[in-house]
């Protein structure tokens, strides 16, 4: 009966954790052994333990510096070479965005009639008047709408201005009113009965005399009576 699978997961248990790491140590080591003696390989096995412990193996005739070395080697060489591809990748990118720009550029020189070839076909000089008179009616379009907004943004400023006009032509007219109507209006709250002052004239009332006060004479005298210097 096999083995059952076991599942790569952290070992929570500490006593198994650690049997299981010299256990498993034992056998990388050996399969390393066996790896370098019986197919002659180089190689360099160091295993570190959760506690720091160092275990190490090195395949005969070899050191580890002659490993190292030969590591470093390699890794720089791919490196290098690893640089050298996406430099060629960057300058490849560089001409490619050079000619793009350099045909825009002869593009544009010849929508705008600057640098048209002697060559130029008929079908080719009425491919490029279709554009231009294409591009030249977007353009308008644009122009228009831009002036029918500024056009209704002065209507409603018109607008505004004439409501205040309004507004101020009637206040003014307002003031313009006959004077006696305004005079009226002023003196109208003044005139009080006589009771409305607590009984203050009692003698008017005896007499039966007219119960609002009159603040005003009903003639003024005149000012050029000798009696009155």
């Amino acid at each position: 009966m096999g083995r059952g699978k076991v599942e790569m997961k952290r070992i929570d248990n500490k006593l198994s954790r650690q049997a299981t790491f010299h256990k498993r140590r034992r056998g990388l080591l050996k399969k390393a052994q066996e790896l370098a003696v019986l197919c002659d390989a180089h190689l360099g096995v160091l295993v570190f333990s959760s506690t720091g412990e160092l275990y190490d193996y090195c395949s005969p005739h070899t050191s580890w510096s002659e490993l190292i070395q030969r590591y470093k080697g390699i890794t720089n060489a791919q490196l290098q070479g690893t640089n050298r591809d996406d430099d060629q990748k960057l300058l490849e990118d560089i001409a490619r965005l050079k000619r793009e720009r350099d045909h825009l550029v002869a593009s544009h020189r010849m929508m705008t009639g600057e640098d048209m070839p002697c060559s130029t076909t008929k079908e080719e000089l009425a491919d490029l008047e279709q554009k231009l008179e294409c591009a030249l009616g977007k353009v308008r379009e644009m122009k228009d709408k831009f002036l029918n907004q500024q056009l209704e943004e002065s209507r409603h400023k018109v607008s505004i201005l004439e409501e205040k006009n309004s507004l101020m032509r009637h206040v003014m007219n307002h003031d313009e009113q006959p004077r006696a109507v305004v005079e009226a209006e002023l003196m109208a709250p003044m005139m009080l009965p006589a009771s409305a002052f607590g009984g203050f004239f009692p003698e008017a009332e005896e007499e039966g005399l007219s119960t609002s006060l009159q603040l005003w004479p009903q003639q003024l005298p005149d000012v050029q009576d000798p009696s009155l210097q």
